[in-house]
């Protein structure tokens, strides 16, 4: 953009400089003055991702003048989705509410990545993050991580621990778990996650990790016994089970984490009133009840908040990859 210069516009423009800068005069003043993509790379109904970005979308819409409508853009474990916000337009009316394995994993297992996490996006907000859950067969006869990690030591190759594929959170969380204890299990990809409960349920694998939401059901069932919760706090979807913290081993924490990330160039004004109204519904005890119900640990805070968690992010899932030997074509 070019900045007028005159003098006589010299003290609007310093009034206006964060927006003037990237955005038409006006624009980010009026902003929003037409309805707001939220792109979600996930198919409509996915699960947990999908259910926790149409919570967000409901009650940004009680907040803003303009309706935030869901647009589900499925492919690529989420690359297609993203790549296509990275090319929107910078003038806040696309946002991508994005995730860890599509940002922090996908950079390590694609070689050709249509988008790049840090260069392609603003960050706006930290959502939250919905933790891995550890669930084991009720015929071994475990009930704690001591016993799961004296029992794996005993037979290293022995058990098998199932996922919903290579590079999904399922497979990174248990590549976490050996790599923290030195232990060994084999890694069993499932297409479907239902498949790979029911071989769980019938032993014919022995052990998984799972999103607390998508185990939760089994848990409170007795179908499997949950050994611990991947994280530093204990979840409101199952109270009663530790977390690895609990148990000594605070840096076994992984799950899934969610964020809102805007088009590279987009207004600093909108990114910040985006963050500032995200923040209120995630400090508004009814519109958080409905959030934790989901499984999410909530986080919230400034954009920088996103930069400095991807960055992380970016550098222990491209280990965690590494180790694991995952890689997408």
């Amino acid at each position: 953009m070019t900045r007028n210069t005159f003098p006589s516009r010299r003290l609007m423009l310093g009034a206006t400089a964060a927006t003037a800068i990237a955005s038409p005069p006006g624009r980010a003043q009026s902003w929003p003055d037409r309805p707001i993509r939220m792109i979600v790379p996930a198919a409509g109904g996915a699960g947990t991702a999908d259910t926790i970005a149409r919570i967000l979308a409901q009650e940004l819409d009680r907040r803003l003048p303009q309706r935030t409508v869901v647009d589900n853009r499925a492919g690529a474990n989420g690359n297609v989705g993203a790549a296509a916000a990275a090319r929107a337009a910078p003038d806040g009316y696309t946002m991508l509410y994005g995730w860890a394995g599509t940002l922090a994993t996908n950079p390590a297992m694609y070689r050709d990545l249509p988008f790049d996490p840090l260069r392609d996006f603003e960050p706006c907000i930290m959502v939250g993050n919905v933790p891995n859950i550890l669930v084991v067969n009720n015929s071994l006869g475990v009930r704690d991580m001591e016993g799961f990690t004296r029992l794996v030591r005993a037979r290293p190759g022995a058990l098998s621990f199932g996922s919903s594929g290579n590079g999904s959170s399922m497979h990174l969380a248990g590549e976490l778990y050996r790599q923290s204890t030195g232990t060994d299990m084999v890694h069993v990809p499932y297409v479907g996650i239902a498949q790979g409960f029911n071989d769980l349920f019938a032993g014919r694998i022995e052990v998984m990790f799972n999103l607390i939401t998508g185990a939760a059901p089994q848990v409170r069932a007795g179908q499997v016994t949950a050994i611990a919760v991947l994280s530093d706090r204990r979840s409101a979807v199952l109270p009663d089970v530790p977390t690895t913290a609990e148990v000594g081993m605070p840096g076994l924490e992984f799950g899934t984490w969610f964020c809102l990330m805007f088009p590279r160039g987009t207004p600093a004004a909108i990114i910040a009133t985006m963050n500032r109204t995200v923040n209120e519904i995630l400090e508004d005890p009814e519109s958080r009840a409905r959030l934790v119900a989901t499984g999410l640990d909530i986080f919230g805070g400034t954009p920088q908040r996103v930069t400095e968690h991807l960055t992380a992010e970016l550098r222990r899932h491209a280990e965690l990859v590494r180790l694991s030997g995952a890689r997408m074509e």
